[in-house]
């Protein structure tokens, strides 16, 4: 698991089964010397904490840089918003007409509290506190009332957007005769911090099949393979959905719309695909992403837009995973959800509060 000489993908892979095979034998028992799977598993949390503190960051760096060296005209902004909201159409299409033709919920009806170990669940709760569908109330949440909070909070929208604004202001004064020195000292600054910082994130990448190892030990410890197993079919279809879209979806349009063939797209870019598959986070992989782009020969101010820009308004796991599972929630719980209802969980789960992973 710590050879450098595999693919980040594998080695995570590998991660998996080795947690697993420890978290079966042992469970939640010593391991050695008064270690057990719980230990393990806070020290692979503590792993996903600092990618997530290093994301934030990386985030506001370079899309600062990025739009302050990159010429984006209005053609640009309106194509990237455009491929946007159509990537996230079809995930919704993808994952409602696969939950609605299937319906593996209502395979659970009267035992998903069983599942869950949650006596209650079928009892209605009232919603946590400032949540709203509303979309002025979403967008009020992206606002922030101070320049720290996005970071304080893990509000990566916020930051895209304080980013895209200090890009294009620099962007703007740059080339004024009594600001060239120090916007071009600003600039310098911005460049070699992202620098560092994507070096910072590919080191702590590196230990991401260790933290994989340890999660899964202590989950499967704690819980067993009988919940997995319990819930293989609806698993099953949600693996299915992100697979017609990834692996079907994706390389169509880069075929189409890009001029990148199949063989291009999954020949240069499999790094990237299966290490935001292994790590769960498009923003940790980021760096693999940005050398895959570059790989394929795709321009590097059209790669840095894609791959700092796109990957924080491009919610189409978000809508895939979560808009699926609540659907599943609902038919278990004997709900007839309209279309209408359902579309409302998507657009729920679209403008959820951002995360970074």
């Amino acid at each position: 698991m710590g050879s450098r000489g595999l693919p980040l993908y594998l080695r995570v892979v590998i991660g998996v089964v080795l947690g697993a095979t420890v978290g079966i034998l042992w469970g939640t028992s010593d391991i050695v010397g008064g270690l057990t799977t719980e230990h393990l598993g806070k020290l692979g949390l503590l792993v996903i904490r600092v990618l997530k503190m290093l994301a934030i960051p990386l985030v506001m760096f370079a899309v600062i840089d990025a739009i302050a060296r990159t010429s984006v005209t209005g053609r640009m902004g309106l194509r990237l918003i455009v491929i946007c909201a159509v990537n996230v159409t079809v995930a919704m299409a993808i994952g409602l007409t696969l939950m609605n033709l299937l319906r593996p919920g209502e395979a659970w009806q009267g035992h998903i509290s069983e599942l869950a170990g949650i006596a209650d669940l079928a009892t209605p709760k009232a919603p946590p506190p400032g949540t709203s569908l509303s979309p002025l109330d979403n967008l009020t949440r992206w606002v922030p009332e101070t320049v720290v909070q996005p970071f304080s909070e893990n509000n990566v929208i916020a930051v895209v957007l304080l980013a895209l604004l200090a890009g294009a202001a620099l962007r703007r004064v740059k080339h004024r005769p009594e600001a060239a020195t120090s916007v071009g000292t600003i600039l310098r600054f911005v460049e070699g911090t992202c620098l560092v910082l994507m070096q910072m994130l590919a080191w702590v990448i590196e230990v991401v099949p260790f933290a994989v190892f340890g999660v899964v030990a202590h989950v499967v410890g704690k819980s067993g393979l009988g919940a997995f197993s319990a819930l293989s079919g609806f698993l099953g279809i949600i693996l299915l959905g992100m697979a017609l879209h990834a692996l079907v979806y994706y390389p169509l349009m880069a075929w189409i719309v890009g001029n990148k063939h199949p063989r291009v797209y999954f020949g240069r870019g499999a790094n990237a695909i299966l290490t935001g598959l292994s790590t769960n986070s498009s923003l940790a992989t980021v760096p693999i992403t940005l050398r895959s782009l570059e790989a394929m020969d795709v321009r590097p101010e059209s790669s840095r837009l894609a791959a700092l820009i796109g990957t924080n308004f491009n919610n189409d796991g978000i809508t895939l995973y979560e808009a699926m599972a609540a659907v599943f929630l609902a038919q278990a719980l004997g709900y007839d959800l309209s279309f209408g209802a359902q579309l409302t969980i998507v657009l729920a789960a679209s403008r959820g509060s951002p995360r970074p992973g």
